[in-house]
C-alpha cells in the first residue's frame, strides 16, 4: 500500500491476515504514546488530516475536471478517490473488523495492479458524487472501527494501531498524487498557499560538511508505523564523505543548463542521455525560456524561476549529471540517512534530523503548507547536529542507490507492499516534499521512483568524497 508516485498500491492477498509477522514492539518515549487511548487519539487525527486535504484537494475543482484525465501520467483525481476509499475498506473493515464488502463489484476498478494510470478513464469509475459518498460511508463505519477495537500487541496490524496509521498514511500519499495532477492540469490556478519562510542566515552557511567516518544504526525497528522497507534497523558502516548544507537550487542548476549541460554527453548515464535525446530536453520540467528569461509554471502560475530555492522536477538521470558536472556525486542512501539521523555526540541514531519529537512548522516545509519549496538555507530549528538543512520536506532527495531490502526484511503485511519493486529499475529518494504529510516522513522513510521521472517533487543535494 505504501507507494511511490509511480506505483500507487493493490489489495491484499489472502495470506495477509492480521495475525501475520509485523512491525516491532511499541516505542517507548514521548514521540509514541503507548496508551491505548492516547494511541486512538493519534490514529483518529492522523485519518481526520488526511481526509480534510483529500476533501481540499477534491472539492477545488468541478465535477469535470475531477472525472478528466489531465496526463497520461497520472489516474483521473476522481479514480484516487475512490481508490483511498477502497483501500480504506479493504483494510480496516474487511481485514480488521471482519465485515463483508460493500461494493465487492468495484475492487478490480481500483486495483492498481490490474490497470494502468493511461487506461483508467476508460474504465467505468465511480462519478464523482457516487466516488464522494462511498468513500464518506467507508470513513464513517472504520471510526466506528477505531473506536470499538483493542489494539491488541498480539497481532500486527493492530498493534500500536498500525492498520489505522497504515491507512492514514495511504491516503496522504494519494493526496501527494493528486497534488502533482494539480501541478500537471491545464488552467488557472485551484489551489493557494502562504509564501514559505525565508533563511536568516544563508549567506554565512558553509557549501558542505564533513560527515565523519564509522558505523551508525539504519531504519528502525521500533517506530510504530513505520513500513516494511524501513524495517529492520540494521548498523551500517560509512566512510567519511561530504554533503551539501542545503539542497541543490535553482540557480546552481541553471549554470549547468546554460553550460550546455543537456547537449554534453560525457555528463550523462547512457539511458539519461537516451531520454534527454528522444524527448529532445533542455531544462528541468516545467521550464521555458521566454524573452530571454528562464520561466516556470508552478500550479497554474507562470513565475521566474526562484533561483534561490531547491531546484524541483528533475529526475534521476538529470540530478546525477548535474553532480557529474560539478565534479561530485549523488549521496548514497546510508550517507543520506546518516547525515540526517546519526548524531555523534551520542551515537544514536535520532528520528529526525532536530531530534525525536514531531515536526512542526519550525523544523520543515511539510504537508502542503506552501505549496513550493522554502529558499535553500530556510529552517534553522530543523537542522542535523552537524548543520545539513533540509533533510526532511521541501523536495525529495534522489539518492545514487537502488531500492533494496535492508538485511533481515520481512514484507509486511503483503509481499505487493514493497517487495515487488525490489531491484535496479528503482532509485531511492529520500526527506519528503512540502507536498509529503508528517504522517508519510521520517528520517527512515523510504520513497522509490523509476530514474526518469520528472512529474514528481523530486530534487537532490550532492556529495563527494573525503
Amino acid at each position: 500500500m505504501t507507494h511511490s508516485p509511480a506505483s500507487d498500491s493493490s489489495r491484499p492477498p489472502a495470506s495477509a491476515q492480521p495475525g501475520a509477522s509485523g512491525p516491532g514492539s511499541p516505542v517507548r518515549g514521548a514521540a509514541h504514546p503507548t496508551d491505548p487511548e492516547a494511541l486512538r487519539q493519534r490514529a483518529l487525527a492522523a485519518l481526520l488530516a488526511a481526509r480534510e486535504r483529500t476533501t481540499l484537494l477534491t472539492d477545488s475543482v468541478d465535477d469535470r475536471e475531477l472525472a478528466a484525465q489531465h496526463s497520461s501520467l497520472m489516474s483521473p483525481l476522481v479514480w484516487d478517490l475512490a481508490h483511498i476509499g477502497n483501500q480504506e475498506e479493504l483494510w480496516l473493515l474487511r481485514m480488521v473488523a471482519g465485515r463483508e464488502a460493500m461494493r465487492p463489484e468495484i475492487d478490480g476498478l481500483y486495483d492498481a495492479f490490474q490497470h494502468s494510470r493511461a487506461s483508467r478513464p476508460s474504465l467505468p469509475l465511480l462519478p464523482p458524487a457516487e466516488a464522494r459518498s462511498y468513500t464518506a460511508e467507508v470513513r464513517n463505519r472504520a471510526l466506528d472501527v477505531l473506536d470499538g477495537t483493542a489494539l491488541r500487541d498480539d497481532l500486527p496490524l493492530l498493534r500500536s494501531g498500525f492498520a489505522f496509521g497504515m491507512i492514514a498514511q495511504h491516503e496522504q500519499q494519494h493526496d501527494e498524487t493528486m497534488l502533482i495532477t494539480h501541478q500537471l492540469r491545464s488552467g488557472p490556478a485551484a489551489l493557494t498557499a502562504l509564501q514559505p519562510p525565508a533563511p536568516t542566515d544563508s549567506g554565512l552557511l558553509p557549501a558542505e560538511v564533513l560527515v565523519d567516518a564509522g558505523p551508525f544504526t539504519m531504519g528502525t525497528t521500533t517506530e510504530p508505523w513505520a513500513l516494511d522497507n524501513e524495517r529492520p534497523a540494521h548498523v551500517r558502516d560509512v566512510a567519511g564523505f561530504f554533503i551539501d548544507t542545503t539542497p541543490v537550487t535553482c540557480g546552481a542548476y541553471l549554470r549547468f543548463v546554460e553550460d550546455g549541460g543537456y547537449a554534453e554527453r560525457r555528463w550523462w548515464n547512457p539511458e539519461g542521455w537516451a531520454m534527454v535525446r528522444e524527448h529532445e530536453l533542455t531544462a528541468p520540467l516545467f521550464w521555458r525560456r521566454e524573452a530571454g528569461q528562464w520561466l516556470r509554471h508552478r500550479f497554474g502560475v507562470t513565475e521566474p524561476v526562484p533561483e534561490h530555492e531547491p531546484v524541483l522536477h528533475v529526475s534521476w538521470y538529470e540530478a546525477d549529471a548535474y553532480a557529474r558536472w560539478a565534479g561530485r556525486r549523488l549521496p548514497t542512501e546510508a550517507e543520506w540517512e546518516k547525515a540526517a539521523r546519526h548524531d555523534p555526540a551520542s551515537g544514536r541514531s535520532r528520528r529526525y534530523p532536530w531530534g525525536d519529537g514531531d515536526p512542526s512548522p519550525e523544523h520543515a516545509n511539510l504537508g502542503q503548507r506552501h505549496l513550493r519549496p522554502a529558499p535553500a538555507g530556510a529552517y534553522t530549528a530543523g537542522q542535523s547536529p552537524l548543520g545539513v538543512r533540509q533533510l526532511i520536506g521541501d523536495v525529495w532527495e534522489w539518492t545514487a542507490s537502488d531500492f533494496l531490502p535492508y538485511p533481515g526484511f520481512s514484507a509486511f503485511p503483503y509481499r505487493e507492499y514493497s517487495e515487488v519493486f525490489f531491484g535496479p529499475a528503482h532509485k531511492v529518494l529520500r526527506g519528503g516534499s512540502f507536498a509529503v504529510d508528517p504522517v508519510a516522513c521520517r528520517g527512515t522513510f523510504r520513497n522509490w521512483d523509476l530514474p526518469v521521472r520528472r512529474q514528481i517533487f523530486s530534487g537532490f543535494r550532492t556529495a563527494r568524497d573525503v
